[in-house]
Order: C-alpha cells, then structure tokens, then sequence
C-alpha cells in the first residue's frame, strides 16, 4: 500500500499541468525579482496623476505668474468679465427681459471697493445676537453684563482686516 501512494505521488510529475503550473511559479518569481531590482529607477506609475493640476509639482523656475494687479492680468480679467456679462445679456434678451447696459455693469463690477468701515446690516445683527447671548450667558454666572454697542464695535473690528 504504502508503495503505491508514492508510485502515485511520483507519476504525476510528467503532466503538462505541472509543467504549466512550475512554469508560472517561476515566472512569476523572475518577473518579481525583476521588480524589486528596477524599482530604485524612475518608475512610469511614480508619475501618474502628476500633471499641471498637480499639487505635488513645483513650478518650473521659468514660468513666471503675472501679479493680480498688472496691467496684463487686469485687462484679462475685464475681458473675462466682459465675456460673462455679455453672456448673461444674451440669456435676459432670449427670456425677454430687458438687455443689460454691459459697461456700466462692467464698471460697477471692476470699481474698487469703498474704503468706508460701514459692515453689512446682517453682519451687523449677527454679531449684536452672539453679543446678547454672550451677556445673557454672563447673567446666569453671576457676572455683570457688558456694554452691548462696544461689544458689537470689539467684534466688528476684529473681523476687519
């Protein structure tokens, strides 16, 4: 019996299924050693993703990036606003309502912002609800309430830049 199982054991070596299964295993074996000893080198899959949306890449020392307050970069960025508003015009005049007046929009948009320190209403309210909560937290510990306007005035001022 015992002669039997190793004759059985023994004859199966001369398949062509072993032969395909060794042969796979090896070369597998030489393909991953292969690997390990080329992974040092620049690797292809090291640059996928990396591209001129890529986070990870620097800039090349030659690309120069124009200021937002040249005269190049101010002139696109009118033409650009000219675009979208010229867009937006030819949306109103197919819906029927009346066409916009693109150069007054165009200066209304490209003005220069106020310098006057006047904050929006809703901020201003906003910021008047979290200073009266504040005091009434202040109320129910015991502690004197704070002026509610040099409060809000405080606020205001830190939020400014």
């Amino acid at each position: 019996m015992h002669a039997a199982i190793s004759v059985v054991a023994f004859d199966t070596g001369g398949t062509p299924l072993t032969f395909v299964v060794f042969g796979a295993v090896i070369f597998s074996l030489i393909i991953s050693l292969l690997m390990v000893l080329t992974r040092g080198t620049d690797n292809m899959y090291d640059h996928i993703g990396a591209g001129g949306f890529s986070r990870e890449e620097d800039r090349p020392a030659g690309v120069l990036v124009a200021p937002p307050d040249a005269p190049g970069a101010q002139a696109e960025r009118e033409e650009e606003v000219r675009q979208m508003l010229g867009a937006r015009n030819a949306r109103l005049v197919r819906r029927g309502e009346p066409p916009l007046d693109i150069e007054a929009e165009l200066a209304r948009l490209l003005a220069p912002p106020a310098d006057s320190h006047e904050h929006d209403p809703g901020l201003v309210e906003e910021v008047r609800q979290l200073v009266l909560a504040r005091n009434e937290r202040r109320v129910r510990q015991g502690l004197e309430p704070q002026d509610v306007e040099a409060q809000v005035a405080a606020t205001l001022a830190e939020l400014d830049p």
